[in-house]
């Protein structure tokens, strides 16, 4: 039988820091919120890029952070974690002025609504419609439409798979998908090893995660369960999806998710790429302030993101 892995030293320290932290379903969601943004300085300062914006996108809010302002640059739609209920694009701003740097690219950070004031499908619907407009090339971004990208952290990853399944025969569809950590299927996270490793004690707890879907989508148990707007994971067709990365977490309940996604995907054919970071727990993602992985994971995926869009720059002429 497996045992629980030891964490590393900065992961550890970041768990002492939260360790007192109340359970999630013992307060409001904006109580949450508002003790998630005293965790802003341990996220880190991101990179400087030539052009930050808060704007809306088929109506739906976003943060852009724009490499460059030339023409034709590639995109990233990011979608940041919080089990749909917490986080904004000011917990992911470190993490999206990164990824705009490692892949010499534009970041549109989608400020998708929350629930419980707007539960299931609403997330899923604003992460679909800003993909679909920014690949229609209709917004007044210099992107390539070409050379569009869905990544995001735990429900945001989530919601990029999601996005990535529902355009999957569209006429544009995203070049890659990069999963951080993904929950992917809610009855599988419950019956993993990873669930009973690290359920407790390792910051994201199965209390916190029975918390996340009650309030997102109270019918996870009934109706919406084989849903794949909702349990993407679910999904037994994998083939002809975009190229995949999935980044996952060694000490966290949902790791198996991912890494069980990333397998059938690569089964399926799909150019696939799976990553655990050994000692690492399920915000590491985020922590870059204190959690030298964070850095470390954030050059990867834009190096990876970089390498797909200098292929599409090649195949169209467009400049990567």
């Amino acid at each position: 039988m497996n045992s629980q892995a030891p964490v590393t030293a900065d992961a550890g320290a970041f768990l002492a820091i939260v360790k007192d932290a109340p359970p999630l379903d013992t307060q409001s969601a904006a109580q949450n919120r508002a003790d998630l943004e005293q965790a802003l300085p341990l996220t880190g300062v991101g990179a400087e890029v030539a052009h930050v914006e808060d704007t809306e996108i088929a109506g739906v809010k976003v943060r852009i952070h724009a490499y460059s302002d030339e023409p034709n640059q590639p995109c990233i739609v990011y979608f940041h974690g919080g089990g749909w209920v917490i986080g904004d694009p000011d917990l992911a701003d470190s993490t999206t002025r990164d990824l705009a740097v490692h892949a010499q690219a534009t970041v549109v950070s989608v400020d998708y609504r929350r629930a419980p004031e707007n539960p299931f499908p609403a997330a899923h619907e604003d992460a679909l419609a800003v993909t679909q407009a920014l690949l229609s090339g209709s917004t007044a971004l210099p992107i390539n439409p070409d050379a569009v990208a869905v990544a995001g952290d735990s429900a945001g990853g989530n919601l990029a798979a999601g996005v990535a399944l529902k355009l999957r025969h569209a006429d544009r569809r995203p070049v890659h998908q990069v999963l951080i950590y993904p929950n992917l299927d809610w009855d599988m996270i419950r019956e993993s090893e990873a669930w009973r490793l690290y359920g407790e004690g390792y910051f994201l707890t199965a209390r916190d995660l029975e918390y996340f879907y009650a309030n997102y989508a109270p019918n996870a148990d009934g109706a919406d369960g084989g849903d794949l707007r909702l349990n993407p994971g679910k999904a037994t067709d994998l083939a002809g999806l975009p190229k995949a990365l999935v980044i996952t977490a060694e000490c966290d309940p949902i790791r198996d998710s991912g890494e069980d996604y990333a397998r059938r995907l690569s089964d399926a054919g799909v150019e696939t790429t799976c990553v655990r970071f050994q000692g690492q727990v399920h915000p590491f993602f985020f922590m870059g302030g204190i959690i030298k992985d964070a850095l470390a994971a954030r050059r990867f995926v834009g190096a990876e993101l970089r390498a797909t869009f200098t292929e599409v720059a090649a195949t169209t002429g467009a400049k990567s």
